[in-house]
């Protein structure tokens, strides 16, 4: 066992590498792929004890056997078998292995959940619910405007840099996953509450590059963020589960219903696969749907 695991540890190290600088996933992406991949290993050397390269389809069906088994939800299970199948084919792609085990081993099916989306008029009472007289409460309600109105991620929120601020022509520069970059149309009132934000903040905190700082002139967390949405919308007396990817479901939403296209919409939130976006024209049609149903039942 000791060889095959020497095995699986020095091909993991070159897979992380290949990953991160190649492929240039996220910090996040990238430790989710290395544990799933290390669950995988681990269950490989226990019931084969086999390196990487030895690994068979019917090993990897009995892998996912297992996730069924211990209970692990279908969206778990179609998540570790995506990442088995990245790093299988890492391996085909650097003639480690002749033919990857997961070629015919079907991904694991799982209906869409139809997230909560918020109307206009919802958005705008979170953002009216926070207390706009202390310089925390301009960083929020500028912070909540910038989530909506530019559908960012909220690590691109929170890593947004003063010099990405274009104020002038009308946009921000947001760095996406993989350190991607793309132009984002910034409204005025966004842009309005940016400036009176950082009017305010403390001489203290001129310095610090990040535009969003906690109350010690850092960068602020993602759990901050769901924590502030999380009390605006307790304030605004909205009972739906929301998370700050709920501004950005929203956000696409509004846009398609305003008659954007689908490549714009792509554009705006940084998708890489136009397969990605084209999960929010299916959201409206199932939202439509619901609603016929809720209101005209037959």
């Amino acid at each position: 066992m000791a060889e095959s695991i020497k095995k699986w540890k020095e091909t993991a190290r070159r897979y992380r590498t290949y990953i991160k600088v190649e492929k240039r996933l996220s910090e996040n992406t990238v430790e989710s792929y290395m544990r799933d991949l290390q669950q995988f290993a681990h269950f490989i050397l226990r019931f084969y004890d086999v390196p990487p390269r030895k690994v068979e389809a019917a090993m990897v069906e009995r892998y996912m056997t297992f996730l069924y088994n211990e209970g692990h939800e279908k969206t778990s299970q179609a998540r570790a078998l995506s990442g088995i199948r990245s790093f299988f084919n890492y391996l085909l792609l650097t003639d480690a292995i002749e033919a990857t085990p997961t070629q015919f081993i079907d991904t694991p099916k799982f209906g869409r959940h139809l997230p909560d989306i918020l109307s206009l008029e919802e958005i705008d009472r979170i953002i009216a619910a926070i207390d706009t007289s202390t310089v925390k409460g301009r960083r929020d309600t500028a912070m909540l405007e910038v989530l909506y109105s530019c559908g960012l991620r909220v690590s691109e929120l929170i890593s947004l840099r003063l010099e990405d601020l274009f104020f002038g022509e009308g946009y921000i520069r947001v760095i996406g996953k993989g350190d991607k970059q793309r132009l984002v149309p910034i409204s005025n009132t966004a842009r309005d509450k940016i400036q009176r934000y950082l009017e305010d903040r403390p001489t203290k905190y001129q310095g610090e590059n990040t535009v969003f700082l906690n109350n010690r002139g850092k960068q602020l967390t993602r759990v901050m963020v769901f924590t502030i949405l999380r009390e605006a919308t307790r304030r605004a007396g909205i009972d739906k589960h929301i998370s700050p990817h709920t501004f950005r479901h929203s956000f696409a939403t509004h846009l398609l219903e305003g008659g954007a296209s689908i490549r714009q919409v792509q554009e705006m939130l940084g998708h890489e696969n136009i397969m990605t976006t084209e999960i929010y024209t299916h959201l409206e049609d199932e939202h439509l749907r619901e609603t016929v149903e809720k209101y005209l039942p037959m």
